[in-house]
């Protein structure tokens, strides 16, 4: 009777054995995943960069374009100017004006106590 239960349970060297072998290739296939997950990662990086790059080299030209057009722009506004001082002192007086008036109107509206000036 004692033989055949040694015979029903396997050796406990086999079973160590084929543990090792499970542990041995289960390493191999996360050696394989951290390639594959290190690799994909890369790639991924400079799939970034190059966009990020792309979008930088696309600003910096739309940003040259638009001072471009500013300073053409003011340059058109001071030669308007140059030519006619009265009237730009006229227009820039007027600004002021309406300014100091929507200012004046803006704090009378918000202004919560009745005040009277006498």
């Amino acid at each position: 009777m004692a033989d055949t239960n040694k015979s029903d349970t396997p050796n406990i060297d086999d079973v160590q054995k084929t543990l090792e072998k499970q542990i041995a290739e289960l390493r191999k296939e996360i050696t394989k995943i951290n390639r594959s997950i290190s690799a994909r990662g890369a790639e991924m990086l400079d799939d970034a960069s190059e966009q990020a790059s792309e979008f930088y080299d696309t600003a910096a030209t739309r940003a040259s374009r638009t001072a471009q057009q500013l300073r053409s722009q003011a340059h058109a506004v001071s030669e308007v100017a140059r030519e006619n001082p009265g009237t730009t002192t006229a227009v820039v007086g007027a600004i002021g004006l309406l300014g100091f008036l929507a200012g004046f109107a803006i704090g009378q509206s918000t202004n919560d106590t009745s005040r009277r000036w006498y």
